[in-house]
């Protein structure tokens, strides 16, 4: 019989133990054989071609070609200037409620609808009138300011 306190399961499992070791070993030895000492520093040297991909051959230098760092953007764009006048934009007020005291209007170049306070108003308007605008970014999308009557 076996040892005292020995079972079929432990048995097992102390075979399956020394497999493991024996593979590792196996491995590890495998490996050892196999192994180069190390790549040289041009094995391990990556290389960017004209069209961006990667290869282990060093660039053409016929195809160099000169960047001058002035050229380079890093950040955003430098802003254009935008004239004054470009940013007035005429609309037909679809939409207006004096109550409450806001409307929308209808931009005629790109079909939108823009929401207008009653405070960004010159004048009084009313439904179906065309204004002149201008946009401002708010909150919940665009919005009307400077709105006039237009003439």
């Amino acid at each position: 019989m076996g040892n005292f306190g020995e079972t079929i399961g432990k048995k097992e499992r102390d075979k399956k133990k020394m497999k493991k070791r024996q593979d590792k070993l196996e491995k590890m030895e495998e490996r050892k054989a196999n192994a180069t000492k190390g790549k040289t520093l041009e094995d391990m040297m990556a290389y960017l071609d004209e069209n961006g991909n990667i290869s282990s051959k060093p660039p053409d230098m016929r195809f160099k070609k000169a960047i001058r760092a002035e050229d380079m953007q890093i950040s955003t764009p430098k802003a254009q200037k935008v004239d004054p006048a470009d940013l007035i934009r005429t609309g037909i007020v679809t939409f207006f409620n004096e109550a409450k005291g806001f409307g929308f209007i209808k931009d005629m170049q790109s079909q939108e609808s823009v929401f207008v306070h009653v405070n960004q108003i010159s004048g009084r308007v009313k439904e179906n009138e065309k204004v002149t605008f201008e946009t401002e970014n708010g909150p919940k999308g665009l919005n009307a300011v400077n709105v006039k009557k237009a003439v």
